[in-house]
Protein backbone atom coordinates (compact mmCIF):
# COMPACT_ATOMS: atom_id res chain seq x y z
CA UNK A 1 0.00 0.00 0.00
CA UNK A 2 2.75 2.28 0.37
CA UNK A 3 5.36 0.52 -2.51
CA UNK A 4 8.05 3.25 -3.29
CA UNK A 5 7.93 5.30 0.07
CA UNK A 6 11.42 5.09 2.00
CA UNK A 7 10.07 6.11 5.03
CA UNK A 8 6.92 4.35 6.26
CA UNK A 9 4.40 6.63 7.72
CA UNK A 10 3.01 6.31 11.50
CA UNK A 11 -0.39 7.55 11.15
CA UNK A 12 -2.78 8.10 8.24
CA UNK A 13 -5.17 10.56 7.49
CA UNK A 14 -7.83 9.12 5.00
CA UNK A 15 -10.24 11.85 2.89
CA UNK A 16 -14.08 9.91 3.01
CA UNK A 17 -16.07 8.36 5.71
CA UNK A 18 -14.34 4.60 5.91
CA UNK A 19 -10.80 3.76 7.01
CA UNK A 20 -9.37 1.08 4.75
CA UNK A 21 -7.56 -1.44 6.67
CA UNK A 22 -3.69 -0.70 7.39
CA UNK A 23 -0.92 -1.16 8.93
CA UNK A 24 -0.98 1.54 10.93
CA UNK A 25 -3.23 3.71 12.97
CA UNK A 26 -5.34 6.73 10.95
CA UNK A 27 -8.05 8.50 10.88
CA UNK A 28 -10.92 8.97 8.08
CA UNK A 29 -12.23 12.45 7.56
CA UNK A 30 -14.99 13.55 5.78
CA UNK A 31 -14.12 15.68 2.81
CA UNK A 32 -10.56 15.87 3.86
CA UNK A 33 -9.01 17.33 0.77
CA UNK A 34 -10.97 20.88 1.80
CA UNK A 35 -9.90 20.70 5.52
CA UNK A 36 -6.18 19.05 5.41
CA UNK A 37 -3.77 20.66 3.40
CA UNK A 38 -1.83 17.20 3.47
CA UNK A 39 -4.75 15.31 2.05
CA UNK A 40 -5.35 18.01 -0.44
CA UNK A 41 -1.61 17.80 -1.59
CA UNK A 42 -1.95 14.09 -1.97
CA UNK A 43 -4.87 14.37 -4.09
CA UNK A 44 -3.27 16.20 -6.39
CA UNK A 45 -0.42 13.89 -6.47
CA UNK A 46 -2.55 11.08 -7.16
CA UNK A 47 -4.44 13.32 -9.98
CA UNK A 48 -1.15 13.55 -11.43
CA UNK A 49 -0.30 10.50 -11.40
CA UNK A 50 -3.60 8.86 -13.08
CA UNK A 51 -3.22 11.15 -15.73
CA UNK A 52 0.39 10.42 -16.46
CA UNK A 53 -0.95 6.94 -16.10
CA UNK A 54 -3.98 7.45 -18.33
CA UNK A 55 -1.43 9.07 -21.21
CA UNK A 56 0.58 5.54 -21.45
CA UNK A 57 -2.97 3.67 -21.20
CA UNK A 58 -3.66 5.96 -24.58
CA UNK A 59 -1.28 4.82 -26.46
CA UNK A 60 -2.03 1.03 -25.47
CA UNK A 61 -5.41 1.21 -25.58
CA UNK A 62 -6.09 3.84 -28.73
CA UNK A 63 -9.63 4.56 -29.56
CA UNK A 64 -11.04 4.91 -25.63
CA UNK A 65 -9.82 8.70 -25.58
CA UNK A 66 -8.09 8.06 -22.26
CA UNK A 67 -5.23 10.82 -22.46
CA UNK A 68 -8.12 13.66 -23.12
CA UNK A 69 -10.88 12.59 -20.39
CA UNK A 70 -8.55 10.75 -17.80
CA UNK A 71 -10.91 7.84 -17.41
CA UNK A 72 -13.91 10.16 -16.49
CA UNK A 73 -17.39 8.47 -17.75
CA UNK A 74 -17.59 11.68 -20.70
CA UNK A 75 -20.19 10.91 -23.30
CA UNK A 76 -17.37 10.99 -25.68
CA UNK A 77 -15.57 7.68 -23.68
CA UNK A 78 -19.10 5.93 -23.55
CA UNK A 79 -19.23 6.32 -27.06
CA UNK A 80 -15.97 5.00 -27.53
CA UNK A 81 -16.55 2.17 -25.41
CA UNK A 82 -19.84 1.33 -26.95
CA UNK A 83 -17.70 1.53 -30.59
CA UNK A 84 -15.03 -0.76 -29.31
CA UNK A 85 -16.08 -2.48 -26.41
CA UNK A 86 -14.74 -2.94 -22.67
CA UNK A 87 -10.88 -3.05 -22.75
CA UNK A 88 -9.13 -5.22 -19.74
CA UNK A 89 -8.21 -1.67 -17.95
CA UNK A 90 -11.41 -0.63 -18.02
CA UNK A 91 -13.48 -1.32 -14.43
CA UNK A 92 -15.95 -3.74 -14.69
CA UNK A 93 -17.95 -3.14 -11.70
CA UNK A 94 -17.59 0.73 -12.23
CA UNK A 95 -21.58 1.32 -12.98
CA UNK A 96 -21.08 3.48 -16.50
CA UNK A 97 -19.23 0.42 -17.54
CA UNK A 98 -20.93 -2.31 -16.18
CA UNK A 99 -24.23 -1.30 -17.61
CA UNK A 100 -22.07 -1.82 -21.63
CA UNK A 101 -21.20 -5.51 -20.49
Amino acid sequence: KFKGLKQLPEYALIDGNRLPELDMPGTAIIKGDALVAAISAASILAKVQRDHEMVALDEQYPGYGLAKHKGYPTKEHIANIKEHGVSIVHRKTFKPVSTLI
